[in-house]
């Protein structure tokens, strides 16, 4: 296992009440080290919602096994979707959720996975009143599921934002990083996927606009460092390129 910057891996990391993080080893994506993360809630139910999962071990089934029962896993874009398969295993009364193009992609990429139920534009009954819900559309390749857990005020995205550390990973990448738009402490969506959304940048902006109502304290981000502290300030920093207007601050 590698070292990330993250460090301890695989293991529960407190954020507040309900909710913890879960930073994992690097994975490769187009031949690039990137480091990732899990998040954890606990619902009322007492039941355990994991969005992204990551990398499954013994350790990690024993601490999440004091916490409550796996009752939901969340695949929320097309590339977050592979360790679903390890955790269904493990945990076979899961529901297994799934983002607009998981199912796609699996399929194209021969990877045998299945979901129990899609995910909408709104937040799904079992969780209603304790985590919003959107899916972020109008790019040509990318859409995200996005979530706002309430009673901690973390707004909780995949991969819109990436922001990565240059102390973190190896010197060379920090110019690639910095390019891309996604070098912390201003990083920012991927430039390319930026590119993606086209002539449909209002879609976004409006996506964007009600993730502000959300008025949240923290973002959590896959990749790199998240937000601990004014998470509205910094997605508008990280979203200024769309000219937001300044209803929603």
């Amino acid at each position: 296992m590698k070292h990330t910057g993250y460090e301890p891996l695989n293991t529960l990391k407190p954020l507040a009440d309900d909710i913890w993080l879960i930073d994992a080893p690097h994975v490769k994506f187009y031949g690039l080290p990137f480091s990732t993360r899990c998040v954890v809630v606990r619902l009322a139910s007492g039941g355990l919602w994991v969005h992204s999962p990551t990398m499954l071990t013994e350790e990690l089934k024993a601490e999440l096994a004091a916490l409550g029962p796996v009752e939901h896993l969340i695949a929320p874009n097309w590339i977050h979707y592979v360790s679903v398969k390890d955790w269904q295993a493990a945990y076979p009364e899961a529901v297994a959720w799934a983002a607009p193009g998981v199912v796609a992609r699996a399929a194209s990429r021969n990877v045998e996975i299945a979901f129990d139920h899609d995910l909408g534009a709104e937040a799904e009954a079992v969780w209603a009143g304790e985590i919003g819900q959107l899916i972020v559309t109008g790019s040509k390749v990318h859409s995200e599921a996005v979530f706002f857990h309430q009673s901690s005020c973390t707004l909780i995205l995949t991969d819109l934002i990436e922001n990565f550390e240059a102390s973190k990973m190896p010197l060379w990448l920090g110019p690639l990083m910095w390019l891309g738009g996604v070098l912390a402490p201003n990083g920012g969506m991927p430039r390319d996927m930026r590119a993606s959304f086209g002539k449909h940048k209002d879609v976004l902006r409006g996506h964007i606009m009600t993730m502000l109502t959300w008025a949240p304290e923290r973002v959590i981000v896959s990749h790199g460092a998240w937000f601990e502290h004014d998470g509205a300030a910094e997605l508008r920093r990280a979203f200024d390129w769309l000219g937001l207007s300044e209803e929603g601050s």
